[in-house]
């Protein structure tokens, strides 16, 4: 076991203002461009009523953690392992109510993973769009956390709502943003920059960069067999971007 895994594992959570933009496809990918890196890796999706890493990674699952709120079914025994080193926690899909937990279910979910993670390096948590409850609280519990946006207009508005309700309502003030499917280089460093500035003006805040995915072709065939693109297409633009996000991530702590 590594020197991570002894200690505590890197919870890192992973949100958009808004969906379609590309959160779950990039949270998958680094997922599986950290376990590549020999990293112990947990996905948990964060959208409790209407989940969909199961089904961007084309797995089955027979359990999830609705079962864990409602029975006290232990999380370990609902993990799936997409490969060794990578499992995911999958939640449950058309149950409005398990997108609005009261307050004691939260804790007593948050408590139930913190029993199952130490035997990961990084915990990565694919959150739902926009900024309900769950979302929040997602956030509030990881150490870190990582805004995925797009040069969309509205991807921003949202992107720096969300941003503000973290900073405002949790004391929030560190945030790594990803510009996801640039046309070009300049396009993606034109967002993060007014971004950057709309965060520093009005929340005096400074984000820092994570990354930027270009637009790629292979991310929208991958997603159509079901597979990450780092594995499938792993010469793609779009896996040299993530293994080199990857990479920043590893270099964090």
């Amino acid at each position: 076991m590594n020197e991570k895994s002894a200690n505590k594992p890197m919870i890192i959570c992973i949100s958009s203002g808004k969906g379609g933009v590309g959160k779950t496809s990039f949270t998958v990918n680094m997922a599986a461009a950290l376990t590549k890196q020999n990293k112990k890796v947990l996905l948990i999706d964060g959208d409790l009523g209407l989940a969909n890493v199961d089904v961007v990674l084309g797995i089955n699952v027979r359990h999830n953690m609705r079962e864990t709120i409602e029975e006290g079914k232990d999380p370990a025994s609902i993990l799936v392992e997409v490969e060794p080193g990578f499992h995911v926690l999958p939640a449950s899909s058309g149950v409005p109510e398990m997108a609005n937990l009261s307050y004691e279910e939260q804790i007593f979910l948050t408590n139930t993973l913190e029993g199952i993670i130490d035997r990961f390096d990084y915990v990565l948590i694919d959150t739902a769009a926009g900024i309900g409850d769950s979302v929040l609280w997602f956030n509030n519990w990881a150490k870190t956390n990582i805004v995925v946006l797009s040069p969309d207009p509205t991807s921003m508005t949202d992107a720096y709502a969300l941003m503000k309700v973290l900073n405002t309502r949790y004391d929030r003030k560190e945030f790594h943003l990803m510009v996801n499917s640039a046309a070009t280089k300049k396009e993606g460093q034109s967002v993060f920059d007014n971004m950057r500035m709309v965060l520093e003006n009005f929340l005096k805040i400074t984000p820092s960069q994570l990354g930027i995915m270009p637009h790629d072709s292979h991310v929208a065939k991958a997603i159509r067999t079901q597979k990450p693109f780092f594995i499938t297409f792993p010469d793609s633009r779009a896996s040299k971007a993530i293994a080199q996000i990857a990479t920043t991530i590893t270099q964090m702590n």
